[in-house]
């Protein structure tokens, strides 16, 4: 037909991306119910509907001239999806029908926007009072925290690769993070390589200066038999002992210390069901991601600022979703 001077005109149709569009508009927006959006997406559509006007500052774009700009809300739903499933970037990419780096794109605009926008009015100490209370209903008077470490596999690094090999043996990033009696995040460090101890994290943070200068807590001391005792945090016996930080005692114990090991103990578990829940609900985080070594703290830190705005407004976790956490730790 070129030869012979005529060309007919093709037609241009993109199939996956129309249905992939037409779900997402059609499907997911106007006829999920609560259910299938708390399983794909972590959150309620009312929950999800309010980040997006959080977000809506730093995420609404303009269209071109070329195409139109993603709604500020499939962005926000695309980067959910990918931080809450070990989907491929190619599998988000076609159940939106959008292009394999879209989503990527998408993942660090939004987890950029939860940072700067959120993470301060989010990831804070809250009312102090209600959190002493509330671990000395646990067990522990004048307490105001738990801390622990957590380790966010990563893929090997080109640079200084064997700095983030950890004691397991698999690269990872260290998340450090202090709760509250509820589990949610108080205070967040991460980015340091794996291989590092937690206490050599500790001592290199910001918490860990304002705690000894007396600046993060109010002074509020109780008294203890004959003993003023200021706020406590506690920690496991990776911690150092210092006069704001409580770790088990070790060695021969008698009753007494048992005793005290036990409800530290009992105490110190909101940290660790945090993690738990923090890696059940973004199952990104169990999975090596392939990100820059920049770009890898800003996405933990998006997951730790939506686990607190899942626990504030009372989002549902599902049993389920720690099975499968652990089963892909496992992997």
């Amino acid at each position: 037909m070129v030869a012979m001077g005529h060309v007919d005109a093709v037609e241009r149709r993109f199939w996956a991306r129309e249905t992939s569009t037409d779900w997402w508009d059609r499907i997911v927006l106007q006829v999920w119910d609560e259910s299938q959006w708390l399983r794909n997406f972590r959150m309620r559509k009312g929950t999800f509907l309010e980040l997006c006007d959080l977000l809506s500052p730093a995420l609404k774009r303009k269209d071109t001239r070329m195409r139109a700009a993603l709604t500020v809300q499939k962005r926000v739903a695309i980067a959910l999806w990918k931080l809450a499933t070990p989907d491929s970037y190619r599998s988000v990419a076609n159940q939106f029908g959008v292009g394999k780096s879209t989503v990527g794109v998408a993942v660090m605009q939004v987890a950029n926007a939860i940072v700067e926008l959120l993470l301060s009015k989010v990831v804070t100490l809250g009312n102090m009072q209600v959190i002493i209370d509330g671990f000395a209903a646990m067990g522990c008077p004048n307490c105001a925290g738990a801390i622990d470490g957590t380790h966010i596999p990563i893929l090997g690094p080109d640079h200084q690769a064997s700095q983030y090999i950890n004691r397991k043996g698999y690269f990872s990033m260290v998340l450090q993070a202090l709760v509250d009696h509820r589990g949610r995040f108080t205070n967040i460090n991460v980015g340091w390589p794996g291989k590092v101890h937690d206490a050599r994290v500790f001592r290199n943070s910001g918490l860990f200066r304002q705690l000894q200068e007396r600046i993060y807590f109010l002074d509020h001391k109780i008294t203890v038999g004959e003993v003023q005792m200021p706020i406590v945090i506690l920690g496991d016996p990776a911690y150092p002992l210092m006069p704001w930080l409580m770790k088990p005692y070790t060695g021969a114990l008698d009753t007494e210390k048992e005793v005290f090991n036990y409800r530290l103990s009992k105490c110190r578990m909101v940290v660790e069901c945090a993690f738990g829940r923090l890696k059940g609900r973004w199952r990104s985080l169990l999975t090596r991601s392939d990100l820059s070594e920049t770009n890898i703290p800003i996405v933990i830190a998006a997951c730790c600022v939506l686990h607190n705005l899942c626990e504030s407004k009372g989002e549902m976790f599902m049993a389920w979703w720690e099975v499968e956490a652990n089963r892909l730790a496992a992997d």
